[in-house]
């Protein structure tokens, strides 16, 4: 699967890529803002977008719904220190994963997506 992955800490960015491709997945890229997940969505069409709620030039949330008007088939899971709130309940994401990210889980997560994936292309060739 190719992922995207947004978050403006550098760290937390770079965390997340290891753990993604410790999960078997490839990254396609790792932006800091919301307004450049848009940008990177729109360029790379990637399979899932992991994506921070809290990230200057727009929030994850609205990020999300800003792909989704554009491509309502988009896959985005927020990541989120917080709880989730109204705002990120109504992002249209496919899922909420608590920070720090537990491996099992975002394994967990990351599966779903690819089974849903398979699915569908599946679904599509019959």
């Amino acid at each position: 699967m190719r992922v995207l992955i947004a978050d403006d800490q550098r760290d937390v960015g770079r965390s997340l890529e290891d753990l993604v491709r410790c999960c078997k997945h490839d990254i396609v890229g790792v932006v800091g803002s919301g307004l450049e997940a848009i940008q990177a969505y729109n360029r790379y069409h990637p399979d899932l977008v992991l994506m921070d709620y809290w990230m200057p030039k727009l929030n994850g949330a609205t990020a999300c719904r800003n792909i989704l008007a554009k491509d309502p088939s988009a896959r985005i899971i927020l990541v989120s220190g917080w709880a989730p709130s109204d705002d990120t309940l109504e992002s249209g994401a496919i899922a909420i994963l608590p920070k720090p990210l537990n491996l099992d889980r975002l394994e967990a997560a990351l599966h779903d997506v690819a089974e849903s994936l398979r699915a569908a292309v599946e679904a599509t060739i019959s």
